[in-house]
């Protein structure tokens, strides 16, 4: 007897590489003036980030290019999610693995490479939060150099940018031609610039705006350090080649504070968990929408989720002990809400109002613990 044969067109994945992409479109917001905000949620793709995409083209890239060979062995300088990607690469090609890390990537970010099978190469040597990203990028290079490792360099290397054409080829075929506003992250420069290039060609009157931290130095402005992982250009290393500002329209920064606040406010409105560079792009897609041209589609990058961050940016002793938690975020948001959808009656947010009432109250508790323990 034949047991539930598969239709026809029924298409299985054999890998779990297969299934990267076509992330889900999450329509967070519409305003009074028709304006929409669309997450485009990238912690759908295996490992929970966009980096997945790039990690594989950039593979594919060096083995179409034969500077990587079957049993090669590939290292990288990463803050967690370009790392996972490549781990979880190497595993099902047959690679060795080797991620030069610091002690500022997420726990689970290093715990989830490891779990792949790489090796982690510590360019610090006493746990911290520093972000040593030139050391890291030195010594990965070195290794490369001198014992014949490929070395995927995403900073400056094209297929970074390649490995998003597919999001504007996803993006376009969900919206058409109404995408007004594309806004995302800037770190390597990859996801954003990679995925405006190829919108353009279709779309060239969308406006490209950028994000990075306070603190990061792509934008211009004095270097300080921050603690958004995995976005931006700390001082002492240098910006990207693939950070494209003959694609940018606009680059904005965004304080941890309004980043990881604005995170721990949508998860606590919408029951979604950002990851916390995330939360500084939504931070300013929400306000851009304030000032939008009515009828505005502004689709936000959301290069990862937020289970990577549980230690962290939704951890209150975490974000107490670097003085984060800022209710004033919360307050602020609240206030932009009501006022884009004044006159809709229930939240375009879909959320009531006392539920975001709750969370603001909840963010000021959590802050008045860091006073009165």
């Amino acid at each position: 007897m034949d047991r539930h044969p598969l239709q026809p067109q029924a298409r299985l994945a054999t890998r779990t590489s297969d299934l990267i992409g076509q992330t889900p479109l999450m329509e967070l917001l519409t305003t009074r003036f028709g304006t929409r905000v669309l997450l485009k949620l990238e912690q759908f793709n295996p490992t929970g980030t966009a980096k997945i995409r790039m990690a594989r083209q950039m593979l594919d890239e060096a083995e179409a290019q034969g500077r990587l060979q079957p049993g090669g062995w590939v290292i990288e300088s990463t803050s967690g999610n370009t790392g996972m990607g490549l781990a979880l690469l190497a595993a099902e090609r047959g690679y060795r693995f080797t991620a030069v890390v610091d002690h500022h990537a997420s726990k689970d970010k290093l715990r989830a490479m490891q779990a792949f099978g790489a090796e982690l190469l510590y360019v610090n040597e006493h746990p911290g939060d520093g972000l040593a990203t030139a050391d890291r990028e030195a010594l990965a290079e070195r290794i490369a150099a001198e014992q014949g490792a490929y070395w995927t360099e995403q900073h400056n290397n094209p297929a970074n940018a390649n490995g998003y054409r597919a999001v504007a080829h996803e993006l376009e075929q969900a919206l058409g031609t109404g995408i007004t506003h594309l806004i995302g992250a800037v770190g390597t420069g990859g996801s954003l610039f990679g995925t405006a290039r190829e919108l353009r060609q279709r779309l060239p009157g969308v406006r490209v705006i950028g994000v990075e931290p306070v603190g990061s130095i792509a934008f211009g402005g004095p270097g300080a350090p921050y603690y958004q992982s995995g976005t931006g250009t700390p001082e002492g290393a240098e910006i990207g080649e693939l950070v494209d500002y003959g694609l940018l329209d606009e680059g904005l920064k965004v304080s941890d504070a309004q980043a990881f606040n604005t995170a721990r406010y949508i998860a606590r409105t919408r029951a979604l968990l950002l990851g916390g560079s995330a939360g500084g792009v939504l931070y300013q897609a929400l306000k851009r929408a304030e000032v939008a041209p009515p009828h505005s589609t502004i689709v936000v990058l959301v290069c990862d989720g937020g289970e990577k961050y549980l230690d962290t940016v939704f951890n209150d002793d975490w974000m107490n002990e670097r003085g984060l938690i800022d209710p004033a975020v919360g307050e602020e948001l609240d206030a932009l809400i009501e006022q884009l959808t004044a006159g809709m009656g229930a939240s375009a947010l879909h959320t009531p109002r006392a539920a975001r009432g709750d969370a603001v109250r909840t963010m000021r508790r959590t802050a008045a613990q860091e006073v009165h323990p």
